[in-house]
């Protein structure tokens, strides 16, 4: 009778000269591996090199995709989307030297939107320390003053264990990049799989779900319910926090009128009666009661100073550092967005007050505030001069997203008249680079939403010289069949600096340092393998954007926008004043 044949352990039978089995033996790269499968990780992107290999043999092991680009700033920022489109921290892994300082702008401009990613860089063998080796330089110097945490690992049997730690503090509070150096000789040795520490995800961390101080939540439903006129700011951390259903609550129970910034855009769906994007200004002058959730007085809110100083300001951050930071505050609040908005939404609800009662004519008030720049700024929507007002592009861009769209901007002048008028149709569905200004962040940000989100679609608006930057990583997209709806707003410039040099140095040194090509790039995504059309008439815009919808392909519409005109936004930066 035939015998069933029985798998065979690779070590089975081999055993040491004391009769007693030889230890199973892993390897660091594969240490690595197993700490990211732990961690939830399920795609690494990287650029290869000699240093990091043996992560790649033991990725494959796990299960883990390595999605290789063409730039190490491409798997940085890939990273830092994949960690805002999903929730769970990003991986990239680079080589050492060059490899590592290629990704530090995106680990760079990871801190400063506080997205949750870890780069793991490569190094020369310990065993060479300070003898020249190949690609060696001090990493970790270079990458502490821009990550929560950086560190090198000392030997092999601390891969998985350092590893956990840089993801722990990654994730807490207000989270951010880490960095973990690897040399090569600790990368490639072999330990003992027992000597070698695994932590599981879940079982090392403390949740981060605080509320802060319980008295201080029923201060501010107090404030609340005796305001005649609140508004709240939903920024970043509502969606970082995940928190946009308690947000929604928040808003619709309180009646509360809300504008969102940064990753907070979509919270609301256009149309929402309490959703206002062009009456902020007014909004934040007029307030008895201003709520700042998850954004910090940066240059984007003027540094505090565009809020009422009569109005009382209330301010909810991850992090202690950010509350009242650059203006002073009334309450100041230590706590995850969702979980403080959905606290302050029990104690305040069923409360009667005369503030609520005139509720109703504040909304009425800012309403038409927001309709009187909404039709003032509608004949440029519609308008079909050509070159084509950047004001017509983003409309139709606006009217082609669906509530699966997820919206990307990448560059200066045309992106800042995006924030303007368009509007995502679900949480999440917003990217930008985020405070740090950084252009070439479209296309890794479509990398990242596209794979970690295949049933979405991805439209991204690209300014012609933040598309340069890093756009020859469209072939990757092909490479991995990842279709996109990609827009080029085309004016040959750099036109954001380009207003500034004229305003401050006049017309005729306009043009010094910020002149462009006349760029065929729908050329150059067919000559990749993907999609690409050029427009120059503003009604051939919606029809292109359909039809780059159904190539099913990598796309890019190159869009020819007047250069003579400027965005409000860019007119009133205050590094030309």
């Amino acid at each position: 009778m035939a015998q069933t044949a029985q798998a065979v352990p690779e070590n089975a039978g081999i055993e040491a000269s004391n009769g007693a089995a030889e230890p199973e033996m892993i390897s660091g790269g594969h240490l690595v591996a197993k700490a990211l499968k732990a961690e939830g990780i399920d795609v690494i992107f990287t650029l290869c090199g000699g240093h990091i290999i043996d992560i790649y043999d033991g990725c494959v092991d796990e299960g883990i995709e390595v999605v290789d680009v063409r730039h190490e700033q491409v798997a940085a920022h890939a990273a830092d989307g994949y960690a805002r489109i999903t929730g769970r921290p990003g991986c990239a892994v680079v080589t050492a030297g060059p490899g590592t300082t290629d990704a530090v702008t995106g680990v760079a401009n990871a801190l400063r939107a506080e997205s949750p990613m870890l780069l793991i860089g490569g190094q020369g063998a310990l065993s060479q320390h300070k003898m020249g080796s190949l690609q060696d330089l001090p990493h970790v110097d270079m990458m502490t003053p821009i990550t929560k945490f950086a560190a090198g690992v000392p030997h092999t049997e601390r891969i998985a264990d350092l590893v956990s730690m840089a993801f722990r503090e990654a994730m807490a509070g207000a989270p951010g990049p880490s960095f973990l150096e690897i040399p090569r000789d600790i990368l490639d040795a072999k330990v003992p799989l027992e000597k070698a520490r695994i932590p599981e995800a879940g079982r090392y961390r403390a949740s981060t779900r605080s509320i802060g101080d319980p008295a201080d939540i029923e201060r501010l439903a107090d404030l609340i319910v005796h305001s005649e006129k609140p508004c709240v700011l939903l920024g970043s951390q509502v969606w970082t926090t995940r928190g946009s259903d308690e947000a929604i609550d928040f808003v619709r129970t309180l009646n509360i009128p809300a504008f969102m910034n940064g990753s907070g855009r979509g919270t609301l769906p256009p149309g929402d009666p309490h959703h206002l994007q062009l009456a902020r200004r007014y909004a934040f002058q007029n307030s008895d009661l201003i709520i700042i959730v998850g954004t910090p007085f940066d240059f984007r809110m003027g540094y505090g100073k565009r809020l009422s100083p009569s109005a009382t300001v209330v301010q909810i951050d991850l992090d202690y550092r950010t509350v009242g930071k650059n203006r002073d505050i009334d309450l100041g609040i230590v706590g995850d967005a969702g979980a403080v908005l959905a606290a302050v939404t029990q104690a305040a609800s069923g409360r009667t007050s005369t503030g609520a009662a005139n509720r109703k004519a504040w909304l009425e008030e800012l309403r038409g505030v927001e309709d009187a720049a909404y039709q003032k700024r509608l004949p440029r929507q519609h308008s079909d001069s050509t070159p084509i007002d950047p004001y017509r592009l983003v409309h139709e861009i606006n009217e082609f997203l669906t509530e699966d769209s997820i919206y990307i901007g990448d560059g200066g002048d045309i992106v800042t008249f995006s924030g303007q008028v368009v509007q995502p149709k679900s949480p999440g569905h917003w990217m930008d680079p985020g405070p740090l200004g950084t252009l070439g962040v479209g296309v890794p940000f479509v990398l990242a939403a596209k794979y970690a989100r295949p049933d979405k679609e991805v439209v991204a608006l690209f300014g012609d010289g933040a598309f340069s930057l890093t756009g020859w990583d469209f072939e990757t997209l092909v490479r991995y069949n990842l279709p996109f709806v990609g827009i080029v707003g085309n004016n040959s410039s750099m036109n954001q600096i380009r207003y500034g040099q004229i305003a401050k140095y006049g017309a005729d040194r306009g043009r010094v340092g910020n002149t462009l090509g006349d760029v065929k790039y729908d050329e150059f995504a067919k000559m990749l393998g993907g999609y690409g059309e050029e427009v120059r008439d503003p009604k051939d815009i919606g029809p292109a954007l359909r039809r780059a919808r159904e190539s099913g392909l990598p796309s890019l519409i190159n869009v020819w926008v007047d250069p003579e005109v400027y965005a409000p936004g860019t007119m009133n930066q205050t590094m030309y004043k």
